[in-house]
């Protein structure tokens, strides 16, 4: 009953089984390995996209740092939700790599950008000239930060406000896959088809060992990318097993097979939460993470017996067992049915 995060759980055989089968004899190294031809040609199948520029990084931080470094400059500003994992939990990164540029945080509910909000937030910069930021790239996280999924239409509102402007747009896709699923569309209806510019294609919160795909659909950014990469010390000598994760992760479908695995344990997750009258689920769940509010007396119950996912406020100590304690629940591709029945039944 390990719902901590979609971190905490396994690589799938079949990507570790890529792994040790790239690992037989000699590969040329920083890219250049035969694998890395069979996952390329597949990432760009999978977006309908023949001519994007692709690329492997090991985790997600480096995909979305590197690719606003690459779209963005020193002097300007990055849009995004004020929940955004790139202001939450990058440390910085990202204005680390793009030289000193700030981010400008955007409300709206649910961890997703207001359309008008970010027109407006878009709008303000500039008024001073050389005084003020200038305005940069627009990123929308997807899955958000607090387990929700853009829609279509909702993609189409933010990267229209930004190329209104002429800005480009970048997509935190760590749980691409997820989002994918939920929302029934292909991989070129949520980025490029929807305005996206850049992706950084997620692999390891759903399955793999440490590979994120950086996808350009314009390929001029291309070299410029090759040397960010390069120089900021994410360029893989033994290359080889990042490509063999992403071959394997996206041969037979088995990304989406993965995804919809954990999604379907999070819907039924969040069904036994919205069916306990002591239960409160926060903002709207649609994918493999989910955020509810439980009597403190349930999640001590739920911990006892083996459960482990995060708690806010104060947790376990002090207080009264009623009162209500915050916490978030993540389920992933490896997550049985029988572990979340377990787990609702010890909240019931």
């Amino acid at each position: 009953m390990n719902f901590g995060s979609d971190n905490t759980g396994p690589a799938h055989p079949k990507i570790m089984e890529a792994v040790v089968s790239g690992n037989g004899g000699y590969a040329m190294p920083y890219g250049n390995d035969t694998l890395m031809d069979d996952a390329r040609a597949q990432v760009r199948e999978v977006f309908e996209a023949p001519d994007a520029a692709v690329y492997l990084v090991a985790t997600g931080t480096a995909a979305n740092s590197l690719i606003l470094s690459t779209l963005g400059e020193p002097w300007q500003t990055v849009f995004c939700h004020a929940e955004a994992h790139i202001e939450e939990d990058e440390c910085n990164a990202p204005e680390f790599y793009m030289g000193g540029a700030k981010l400008t945080l955007v409300d709206g509910p649910g961890a997703k950008m207001d359309p008008a909000k970010l027109r407006a937030a878009i709008g303000h910069k500039e008024v001073l000239g050389v005084h003020s930021a200038q305005r940069g790239p627009v990123s929308i996280t997807q899955v958000t930060e607090k387990g929700g999924v853009h829609t279509l239409e909702e993609l189409a509102a933010l990267t229209g406000a930004a190329k209104d402007f002429g800005l480009p747009v970048h997509m935190d896709g760590a749980r691409f896959a997820n989002a994918q699923v939920a929302l029934g569309c292909t991989a070129a209806e949520m980025t490029w088809k929807s305005g996206v510019d850049a992706v950084s294609f997620g692999g390891t919160k759903n399955g793999c060992m440490a590979v994120e795909a950086v996808v350009f659909f314009d390929p001029g950014h291309a070299w410029e990318f090759e040397l960010r990469r390069k120089r900021g010390a994410h360029l893989w000598s033994k290359h080889r097993y990042l490509s063999a994760q992403m071959a394997a992760y996206l041969s037979g479908g088995l990304w989406l097979d993965m995804a919809a695995s954990a999604n379907a344990r999070g819907s039924q997750l969040i069904d036994g939460l919205r069916a306990l009258d002591h239960a409160t689920v926060l903002y709207d769940p649609k994918a493999n993470m989910a955020f509810a509010e439980l009597p403190r007396g349930a999640h001590r119950r739920a911990v006892e017996a083996g459960a482990q996912y995060y708690m806010t406020l104060e947790g376990l100590a002090g207080g009264s067992d009623d009162d209500p304690v915050p916490c978030r629940l993540v389920t992933n591709w490896a997550t049985r049915e029988e572990e979340v029945a377990q787990f609702l039944e010890l909240l019931a």
